[in-house]
C-alpha cells in the first residue's frame, strides 16, 4: 500500500466544509462537545457493566462492547476533523487515510452485526426464559462478540487494500471530511468494479441480512410478550427491548437513507452534515438512551458513585 510509486498521491486534501467558514465555526464547538459527551457516556456505560457485579450478563456484555465500539468509531475521524475545522491545511497522508478508512469500516461493520446479535439475546431472554443461561452462556457471548470483531476486521482490511491499491492519477481532493471509501475510489483513475463488487456485497451482509434477523427477532418477542398475562411481567419485557430497539432504528435508519439513497455524481453539502449526524450524533445518544431507559443501569451507576464518594 506504498503511494510513492504506485499513485503518485502521497497525501489526500480532505475537502470536508472549507467552502463554508461560518459553518466550521459552528461545528467545531458542537462536535467537539458531542465527541465528548460520547466519550464519557460510553466511558461510563463499560466502567457501570464493569464494576457492579449484577450486570454481568450477556446483554450487558454486548452493551459495554456497542459502548466500546462507538468511542472507537467517532475517535477514528472526530480528532482529526476537529483539527481540520481550524485548520487551513486540511491534508492527510496516504497510510493514515488507509489506516482511518479501514478502522471506520471496521468499527461501523461491527456495529451491524453487533446490535443483531443483541437482538438474539434478547430473543433468548424473553422467548427462552428457562434455557437462557445454557444457550447464552459466556463462551458463547465471547464467541459471538470476538466473531463478529475478527471477520468486520479481515472484511475491511480487504476492502481497504483493493481500494487504495488503485491509481490516482494527480487528484487528490477528497470532497468529505474523513477518507471515506465511496469519497475516495471517486478519485481513482484505473477499474473500481472489483472495490464496489466488494463493497456492495459487504452492504448486503451488514445491512439487510441483520436488519431481517433483527425484525424477525423482534416479531417473535413482541408475539411472546403479548401472550404474558400480568401487565407488569409486559411492561417489564418492553423496558428491556426498548433501549435495543431504539438505538436500532437509530443506527440502521440514519445508515440506510445514507447509503441506500441515489448517489450523485457530485458531492453536496447536505451529505457531509447529514454524515456528521449519523456519524457523532448517534454513538452520542447511545449511552443516553440506555441509561434513561434501563433502571438497572441508573441503579447501577448510582450504586458505583456512591461507593467512590464512600471510600474518599
Amino acid at each position: 500500500m506504498e503511494p510513492a510509486n504506485r499513485t503518485g498521491v502521497s497525501e489526500f486534501f480532505l475537502k470536508g466544509f472549507s467552502g463554508y467558514p461560518a459553518l466550521e465555526r459552528l461545528l467545531f464547538p458542537l462536535c467537539l462537545a458531542m465527541y465528548l459527551v460520547t466519550l464519557l457516556g460510553n466511558t461510563a456505560i463499560v466502567a457501570v457493566s464493569v464494576l457492579d457485579i449484577r450486570l454481568h450478563t450477556p446483554m450487558y456484555f454486548f452493551l459495554g462492547n456497542l459502548s466500546i465500539l462507538d468511542i472507537c468509531y467517532t475517535s477514528t475521524f472526530v480528532p482529526l476533523m476537529l483539527v481540520h475545522l481550524l485548520s487551513s491545511r486540511k491534508t492527510i497522508s496516504f497510510t493514515a487515510c488507509a489506516i482511518q478508512m479501514c478502522l471506520s469500516l471496521s468499527t461501523g461493520s461491527t456495529e451491524c452485526l453487533l446490535l443483531a446479535i443483541m437482538a438474539y439475546d434478547r430473543y433468548l431472554a424473553i422467548c427462552q426464559p428457562l434455557r437462557y443461561p445454557v444457550l447464552m452462556s459466556h463462551g458463547l457471548c465471547l464467541l459471538l462478540a470476538g466473531a463478529a470483531w475478527v471477520l468486520c476486521l479481515l472484511k475491511s482490511v480487504t476492502e481497504t487494500v483493493i481500494a487504495m491499491r488503485l491509481p490516482f492519477c494527480g487528484h487528490h481532493v477528497v470532497s468529505h471530511f474523513t477518507c471515506e471509501i465511496l469519497a475516495v475510489l471517486k478519485l481513482a483513475c484505473g477499474d473500481t468494479s472489483v472495490s464496489e463488487a466488494f463493497l456492495l456485497a459487504g452492504a448486503i451482509l451488514l445491512l439487510p441480512v441483520p436488519l431481517v434477523f433483527i425484525c424477525l427477532s423482534y416479531t417473535l418477542i413482541l408475539a411472546t410478550i403479548l401472550r404474558v398475562p400480568s401487565a407488569a411481567g409486559r411492561r417489564k419485557a418492553f423496558s428491556t427491548c426498548s433501549a435495543h430497539l431504539a438505538v436500532v432504528l437509530l443506527f440502521y435508519g440514519t445508515v440506510i437513507f445514507m447509503y441506500m439513497k441515489p448517489k450523485s455524481k457530485e458531492a453536496h453539502i447536505s451529505d457531509e452534515v447529514f454524515t456528521v449526524l449519523y456519524a457523532v450524533v448517534t454513538p452520542m445518544l447511545n449511552p443516553v438512551i440506555y441509561s434513561l431507559r434501563n433502571k438497572e443501569v441508573k441503579e447501577a451507576a448510582r450504586k458505583v458513585w456512591g461507593r467512590r464518594r464512600a471510600s474518599r
